[in-house]
């Protein structure tokens, strides 16, 4: 019993919340929460999944057949009443998850957890979340009825659902924080999707930037962060013909940087926030069939991130991945096209130091002076009075740091432009591609997605295959947004930004393939500035390499690649650091350990030991590598791996590779391959010593944790899977394939897909984590595309939506 587990760990969960709240009083209330009548013992129950259901305002029935993965296969007769009925679904199934993501993206989890919470709600509130999603809904007041009609129906759907519920039937996390639930609104699925374009706005190292270059001067910092390594092999292939571009870049100005910035910076996104797409044209397959796969590398968490649904009306079927709060299908096919994601991470937030007048109700731009926007943020705080924060706007956007925020400078602040700010209709882009029928419908749907930038993936029936870097892009000056740019100067501005149809892709490509990685999109020849925004290097070019090596492909192909463990960053450095480093001072157990990782075949495959060695010994070394730039009370970020390594091996006696803290000698890269090595080895023997062995699943340890990272008995731990960043199949401690999906474009479609936890949000239920042992082992679920709303072997239960009047 699941729950018997909760009681195991009650002790370490009730720790955490004294030490979140730092009161006792705020721990909610024991005994309601282990009450047999109304406390958790009533969540461990199967889903019901039979019978009719009415539902306020639907104009017709609706029949909801569910398969043996307890996936729903909605079948609407309209789309008011798909959408209604999706916001129903997955309220049911996730009720808590789809309210929690938006409480974090408002700013909200003091209400919570109490105190201990209010920096990261101030730090959401101060990055604008909730500004962004009233722009969002601005727009689609003032320009697309449509949309925000179906977001309404959206939200009536989760209301209906929650109109149903007695106290008792509240899902489990409700009563362990004693907390119920509360009405879902269109403005809450703008709140979700600025959550997902923070978790996707890639890294955003401005202020970080501006001090190392303050640091090791500009020389310096070209050779550790330059906008192209020795190495690109892009999204866009390389041959890409750009003379159909007419709209010149940003002419570069004469303006300044501003070597000044603030000690701490805010929580950015997770780096290992990634993913994999890619497409074969007929033509490069075994069965004359485009094949399309996608996998999002995200945060592995309980409940998942997606919730797979087959979404049907009779003017189109689409499957796949949803994600709670967010209309349609994200990652997934119809009858007619597949399409999925990955993280573009172009540079899409710059920074500006905002100069004030004495009392703060203005700000210096161009000359003058000019009037800032007060928003006072009210905090609700569990057991306590409310705080409010004051954030100041300018036109640049919200003024993140300021003298009450992580800064001390009393008449300056540092405003955030962020293009998730202006008002867009993602969801657009979505409830279109879940319509589309053909290449052309796909990019009209890109044409509304602003944020965060995406490579959209495509293949169709028809034949064709394409990838679109989509995004609403800046046309930035050469090394615009790269540092601390001056807020006053208005050619420091955003002048224009680069017309969707110039955005970077690439259609049925004589090569046969397209995929993305995370690299960089495109290469130097590209028309417009593009800035390294750290991108991956390793990925990318042993999926292309793979689709280089012959002319075939299957899916069995697709399922292998996708779970390739083959670490080709340790492949370009290990062979260099065994042979350059001097062994003779290496003792007995030394020995042991590196004649294991020289015999290691670069694969991270589960049962090795050498992934265990390479990630001490690399980990070691960087941090030795780059100790320049570990300094106190400054924010400052370190180069890129792969231009890491590039200097170890071609810059072996630069300045950077001693040791600040030998003054009596200087050391270079061999002198630091041994002492890294040496204290690595040393770990691992502490490892050893504790844990029996360092084999790579009991080392690496990957787990998929509850979103409250308080209740370990609602999560999963020691998933025995291989694979680790930077590697294809991208699964480290706590992230990796958060999707994986494979699409043959028969007619219809035929897919494989499966994710890491299970449909359920119901700790209590055996849909909860389900597929994570399949998953782990690289297994695959065929996907029933039903094609009409007939019941079918693979069905288990069906319901039926039914009007409230209805007769």
């Amino acid at each position: 019993m699941k729950y018997f587990k909760l009681l195991i760990s009650f002790g370490l969960t009730i720790g955490i919340f004294y030490v979140l709240n730092t009161q006792i009083g705020n721990i909610p209330p024991l005994g309601k929460f282990l009450n047999p009548v109304s406390g958790i013992w009533q969540n461990e129950t199967n889903e019901t999944i039979t019978g009719d259901i009415s539902i306020p305002g639907l104009k017709d029935e609706v029949t909801v057949h569910y398969d043996e993965l307890m996936i729903p296969h909605v079948f609407a007769q309209n789309e008011a009443d798909l959408y209604k009925a999706q916001g129903y679904i997955t309220a049911k199934h996730r009720l808590w998850q789809l309210e929690f993501q938006t409480h974090a993206a408002a700013g909200r989890i003091s209400e919570l957890f109490g105190e201990r919470a209010l920096d990261y709600d101030r730090s959401e509130r101060r990055r604008g979340m909730v500004y962004g999603a009233e722009q969002v809904m601005e727009y689609l007041e003032k320009y697309d009825s449509e949309t925000l009609s179906f977001i309404q129906n959206y939200s009536d759907g989760v209301n209906a659902y929650i109109d149903q519920l007695n106290p008792d039937e509240y899902p489990v996390e409700y009563k362990l924080l004693d907390y119920k639930p509360e009405a879902w609104t269109p403005k809450k699925t703008a709140l979700l999707l600025m959550y997902m374009t923070k978790m996707l706005a890639g890294y955003d190292d401005d202020l970080e930037y501006t001090n190392v270059l303050r640091l090791v001067g500009k020389e310096n910092f070209e050779l550790l962060f330059p906008d192209f390594f020795d190495i690109t092999d892009p999204v866009i292939p390389k041959e890409t013909d750009w003379s159909f571009i007419d709209v010149l870049q940003t002419p570069l100005p004469a303006s300044k940087v501003v070597l000044d910035t603030i000690v701490e910076t805010i929580e950015k996104p997770h780096p290992d926030n990634g993913s994999n797409n890619w497409a074969v044209s007929g033509a490069r397959s075994v069965t004359g069939n485009p094949i399309l796969a996608n996998d999002p590398h995200l945060g592995l968490k309980l409940p998942s991130i997606w919730f797979v649904m087959q979404l049907s009306t009779p003017d189109h079927n689409a499957f796949g991945a949803t994600i709670p709060g967010a209309l349609g299908v994200i990652s997934g096919f119809n009858q007619y096209i597949a399409w999925g994601e990955t993280n573009a991470t172009r540079d899409v937030i710059d920074w500006y130091k905002i100069a004030f007048n004495e009392d703060r109700s203005k700000y210096k731009y161009d000359n003058q002076w000019k009037d800032v926007i007060i928003r006072v943020e009210e905090i609700k705080i569990r057991g306590q009075e409310s705080y409010k924060d004051t954030v100041l706007y300018t036109h640049h956007g919200p003024v993140v740091y300021d003298k009450n925020f992580k800064s001390e400078n009393q008449r300056s602040g540092y405003a955030m432009r962020w293009i998730a700010h202006d008002g867009s209709n993602n969801q657009k882009t979505f409830i279109e591609l879940n319509k589309a029928k053909n290449y052309d419908d796909y990019v009209n749907a890109l044409q509304y997605w602003n944020a965060p930038a995406q490579n959209f993936v495509f293949a169709s029936t028809e034949g064709d295959i394409a990838l679109w870097i989509q995004g609403k892009f800046a046309n930035k000056w050469e090394g615009q947004g790269k540092f601390l740019m001056d807020g006053s100067n208005p050619e420091n501005d955003w002048q224009s930004f680069i017309p969707q149809k110039f955005n970077a892709h690439t259609k049925n490509p004589e090569r046969g393939f397209v995929s993305s990685a995370n690299q960089h999109p495109v290469d130097e020849n590209y028309p417009y500035y593009v800035f390294n925004d750290g991108y991956e290097t390793y990925r990318n070019r042993v999926i292309n390499d793979f689709f280089n090596s012959k002319e075939k492909f299957s899916v069995q192909d697709f399922k292998d690649l996708h779970n390739n463990n083959y670490n080709l960053k340790a492949a370009e450095l290990v062979p260099y650091m065994l042979e350059h480093m001097e062994t003779s001072s290496l003792s007995e157990e030394e020995k042991v350990i590196y004649k294991e990782i020289e015999a290691w075949n670069f694969n991270n495959d589960i049962d090795e030991v050498g992934p265990s060695i390479w990630r001490q010994w690399y980990g070691k070394l960087y941090n030795m590598l780059w100790d320049e730039l570990d300094v106190e009370d400054m924010a400052l970020t370190s180069p890129y791996t792969y231009q890491t390594i590039y200097l170890l091996k071609n810059c072996g006696n630069h300045e950077f590779m001693d040791i600040v803290e030998t003054k009596d000698k200087t050391e270079s890269s061999k002198d630091l391959f041994l002492l890294a090595f040496k204290e690595a080895a040393k770990r691992l023997k502490e490892i050893k010593d504790k844990e029996g062995d360092y084999t790579w699943v009991n080392y690496k340890g990957t787990y998929a944790g509850h979103l409250l990272q308080s209740l370990p008995a609602f999560s999963r731990f020691d998933i025995p899977i291989g694979g680790d960043r930077n590697i294809v199949n991208a699964t480290s401690e706590d992230h990796g394939p958060s999707w994986r999906m494979i699409v043959e474009m028969t007619s219809p479609p035929t897919a494989l897909g499966i994710y890491p936890g299970g449909q359920s949000g119901n700790p209590g239920s055996q849909y909860y984590d389900n597929f994570i042992d399949d998953w782990a082992a690289g297994d695959y679920y065929s996907l029933n595309f039903l094609q009409s709303d007939e019941v079918t072997d693979a069905i288990i239960g069906t319901q039926t939506l039914t009007p409230v009047n209805h007769e």
